[in-house]
């Protein structure tokens, strides 16, 4: 009987968005979104499917409102911009979802794809919650779990309402606290934005906008990417914010 190991990448979260996505790539190749419309309607599907209505909701109103203003000159750089990159802090990558990404069917199709007769699944994952660090490197340290995770991944998927409430047993960790909070100050700094939005500010604000782009990986390769981007951010904000030098926004 052969033994399918998975998780064994830098982070559970990037393994199962990987497989999911690997399995699903000749579909996404030809439901790639292409207009702004697509973009918006792809993430709302996305974003109900990651967590439910309101939460897409939250998504659509926001990318609506920069939409409208940008509308005004005529582009919507900004508002596409926005889209893809406020999707992508709504969509973190928290057990929940990568719960949800084992068990929606992707995963598996691609494992029977690749397999054939009997085998085992095994699952090197590292939770935040409750995985030790390695006191050398600070990394978490992984553990091997059997095929009955597949059936804990279906339960916690299901559970997903409970995110960022007060129920939520994952959501106290500094990790997910961080996150929740790279929402909020996107959605501050896309307000400031709007609020300083012309002619000849949009290619900074639309910089600006785009810096999580540069938010990469989990754990401490995300920390390290992190810090790079507000370090820009700031730089751009700060540009932004000074009337002569709107200019060197595009650089």
């Amino acid at each position: 009987m052969a033994r399918v190991e998975t998780g064994q990448s830098e982070s559970l979260f990037d393994e199962a968005e990987q497989a999911a996505a690997s399995a699903a790539a000749p579909l996404a190749v030809r439901m790639r979104p292409r207009t702004l419309d697509e973009v918006i309607a792809r993430r709302v599907e996305q974003l109900t499917a990651y967590q439910d209505a309101a939460y897409a909701a939250r998504f659509s109103t926001l990318v609506g409102k920069v939409r409208a203003a940008e509308a005004k000159l005529g582009r919507e750089d900004l508002a596409d911009a926005v889209a893809r990159n406020y999707y992508k802090l709504l969509a973190y990558k928290d057990e929940y979802e990568v719960a949800r990404l084992y068990t929606d069917g992707s995963f598996l199709k691609q494992i029977e794809a690749q397999f054939e007769g009997d085998y085992t699944l095994q699952f090197h994952l590292a939770p935040p919650s409750f995985s030790e660090k390695d006191p050398e490197t600070g990394h978490l340290k992984k553990r091997a779990f059997g095929p009955w995770m597949l059936r804990a991944f279906g339960l916690l998927a299901r559970m997903k309402r409970l995110r960022g409430t007060a129920f939520d047993p994952f959501g106290r960790t500094e990790e997910r606290k961080a996150e929740r909070q790279l929402i909020t100050d996107y959605e501050a700094v896309v307000e400031e934005l709007l609020a300083r939005l012309g002619p000849d500010t949009h290619a900074v604000c639309v910089a600006i906008a785009r810096v999580p782009e540069q938010i990469r990986g989990y754990g401490h390769i995300k920390d390290e990417t992190l810090g790079k981007a507000k370090a820009r951010e700031a730089e751009l904000l700060a540009t932004l914010r000074t009337p002569a030098a709107p200019k060197l926004a595009a650089e």
